[in-house]
């Protein structure tokens, strides 16, 4: 199940229902089973709090993934600050939603094991999130029709 909160924002995702089933065909494609995720989107302040007290960073993030996982049922916090989020959205010329889609299933990439801590890595880890992307892409078209 993935359910979603907020601490320390108003902010209000539109599209539960149509991203909870585009996560759960992304962990599908890895021949995975979803578990428990919680996206929790916060604010700069709160996730660098986090960053500090669980990963020792002194530095904004636009994501902190916490891996649940057992085997192959994929769980986790993904913690995300929309500030960051509009201001990479800003910088990079992006809707802020595809941003915001696009760090959602950077997380839940990571719980699947895709790493970025290497440029060949982070390469991969681009070519993955486009792919959820154009998924998710298709699967508003066909839920349009």
């Amino acid at each position: 199940m993935v359910r979603f909160f907020t601490q320390d924002t108003s902010f209000n995702i539109k599209d539960k229902l149509l991203l909870k089933k585009w996560i759960k065909n992304v962990i599908a494609a890895y021949n995975s089973v979803q578990g428990e995720i919680s996206i929790i989107f916060c604010s700069d302040s709160y996730l660098l709090e986090i960053n500090r007290k669980y990963l020792g960073h002194d530095y904004y993030t636009d994501i902190i993934t916490f891996d649940y996982c057992e085997q192959n049922r994929i769980s986790g916090d993904l913690f995300i600050s929309v500030d960051t989020v509009r201001a990479n959205a800003e910088f990079y010329n992006a809707d802020f939603s595809e941003e915001l889609h696009r760090v959602i299933i950077h997380g839940v990439l990571h719980l699947l094991k895709e790493d970025d801590t290497t440029p060949s890595l982070q390469q991969r880890m681009r070519a993955a999130e486009e792919k959820a992307l154009a998924l998710l892409a298709d699967m508003k078209c066909r839920e349009a029709k």
